[in-house]
């Protein structure tokens, strides 16, 4: 065998593999492996994917919970934008146009903007992915003549693939031209499994609409390059989950049908009646009753047995708690955020299990919601505000970089031991390693608007005379200085 061979197979002299997964031997025999492309891997199973991830939600309590956990922590109230322009009236006007806008954004008038946001990626978590089509109304309408439609994956056909006559190629509904780039999402007018219950099925319901790029956002999570199309999260958990369930009921009914039964009457002579056992009541249902404190006399070679149905055993609680940890894992969630379990948690476990969840958290955040999702709506109300005039934007087309920056700021996390947490921050910002505006911004608001309300309170308590202990100008030991409205210190007191 050559060396190239040798290589090529991972064996080196004696043919030993140097792995343990390489080779044919006694643990890797039974060890059937593929490896498709990111594209082909999703291109003929992401429909039967998707069906069984909604399938899950829809009936499993623990699926359910897994898919509302994540959102709850990644949208809350909403990932809100503060812009970055450097002039302070124009972005004062530029939030107050913007949160005017938030509650028009819907296409469906059922939310507002962040509203979409928990929407979308509640889709993206079960489906896999999920599609909001930027629609442009007219100017008269709105505070902002744009309005966002979110669809599910079901709309952007996954077995479209073909080659049309201006030498763009479409790959799993998304047209591509020469260089690669995105150009067009082909979409179904109604939802596909929806029919003639659509409201815009009709005759041209299952047809194909071809919608520039420009105008759809597509979220999902990319997990390998050149991914075309998204993954449902669940994907990982859907077998452990179904039978998971599955098991728990039968343990359910087992147990259910073992407690129907309290006894069991035994004779010799079966024509003969025991415990009134012949008699019967009102539907015919022939029964032998038990009251407390009977004594019941028997003939000779007469017996009841009682019935002991088997336990579920002590080790199905934690057998259960083992299963519940894989799939949280799979789902990318802590095992108690899953089942709601804190039994056996303390101060120490449950923040170092927030602590990796919530950075991970943010991790999707930045890279996939902010930047799929948020960054383009921004830049589209943008555009379409200096367009309409309603925002003072000059030369915006030269000066579009400026206009359109900004940070986005998700929802602050609570905390396990605020006290502890708050302490430490004030040591940080005390010993110059984080700003107050960064520090404020941690738990999901606007620092100017911060320090505009504290003005306002601190003038408002003034005006009133009111001296409040939260107020740090007032306190002696944080300022070295005498307190607002004590005595003046003793010249003569040590």
């Amino acid at each position: 065998m050559s060396w190239v061979s040798k290589i090529r197979r991972g064996l080196f002299g004696g043919g030993t593999p140097t792995y343990d997964g390489v080779g044919s031997g006694r643990r890797a025999i039974a060890w059937q492996v593929a490896n498709p492309g990111a594209i082909a891997a999703l291109a003929f199973s992401q429909n039967e994917l998707r069906a069984k991830s909604r399938d899950l939600v829809r009936r499993n309590a623990w699926a359910a919970a897994g898919v509302e956990a994540f959102v709850a922590n990644a949208i809350g109230t909403g990932i809100k934008p503060q812009s970055m322009v450097a002039d302070l009236t124009l972005r004062e006007a530029i939030h107050a146009l913007w949160w005017d806008w938030c509650e028009a954004a819907d296409a469906a008038a059922l939310t507002d903007f962040y509203g979409l946001q928990a929407l979308a990626c509640r889709a993206m978590v079960e489906g896999g992915e999920a599609l909001v089509r930027l629609r442009y109304r007219r100017v008269e309408d709105r505070p902002v003549a744009l309005q966002l439609q979110v669809l599910e994956p079901e709309h952007l056909p996954a077995t479209m693939n073909t080659e049309l006559p201006s030498g763009n190629v479409v790959r799993a509904g998304i047209e591509f031209d020469r260089l690669g780039r995105r150009v067009a999402y082909h979409l179904y007018r109604s939802h596909p499994e929806d029919g003639a219950l659509a409201p815009m099925s009709g005759t041209g319901g299952m047809q194909t609409v071809r919608i520039p790029a420009s105008e759809v956002i597509h979220l999902f999570r990319p997990l390998r390059p050149g991914q075309l199309r998204g993954e449902p999260w669940l994907a990982r958990a859907l077998v452990k989950l179904n039978e998971l369930d599955q098991y728990d009921d039968a343990e359910l009914v087992r147990k259910k049908t073992a407690a129907m039964f309290a006894g069991f009457v035994t004779r010799l002579a079966p024509e003969d009646n025991l415990l009134g056992e012949g008699q019967s009541d009102a539907t015919g249902v022939s029964f032998a009753g038990l009251e407390p404190g009977t004594m019941q006399l028997l003939e000779p070679g007469e017996d009841v047995k009682f019935s002991q149905p088997a336990d579920v055993g002590a080790s199905y609680s934690e057998f259960l708690r083992m299963q519940f940890r894989a799939v949280a894992a799979a789902m990318g969630i802590t095992y108690e955020m899953l089942t709601g379990d804190l039994t056996q948690v303390n101060y120490s476990s449950i923040r170092a299990g927030l602590l990796e969840f919530r950075r991970r958290c943010e991790a999707l955040q930045h890279s996939v919601i902010v930047h799929q999702l948020c960054r383009p709506v921004w830049q589209a109300w943008m555009e379409q505000a200096a367009l309409e005039g309603v925002l003072a934007l000059p030369a915006f087309s030269r000066r579009r970089r400026e206009y359109s920056a900004v940070k986005w700021i998700p929802q602050g996390w609570q905390w396990v031991d605020p006290k502890k947490e708050f302490d430490a921050m004030v040591t940080a910002i005390r010993a110059g390693l984080l700003s107050r505006s960064e520090a404020i911004s941690a738990f999901g608001y606007d620092a100017e608007d911060i320090d505009r309300e504290i003005a306002a309170d601190n003038a408002r308590a003034d005006a009133l005379g009111l001296v409040f202990e939260s107020d740090p100008r007032h306190d002696k030991a944080a300022s070295g200085q005498p307190s607002v409205g004590s005595p003046p210190p003793d010249p003569q007191e040590p």
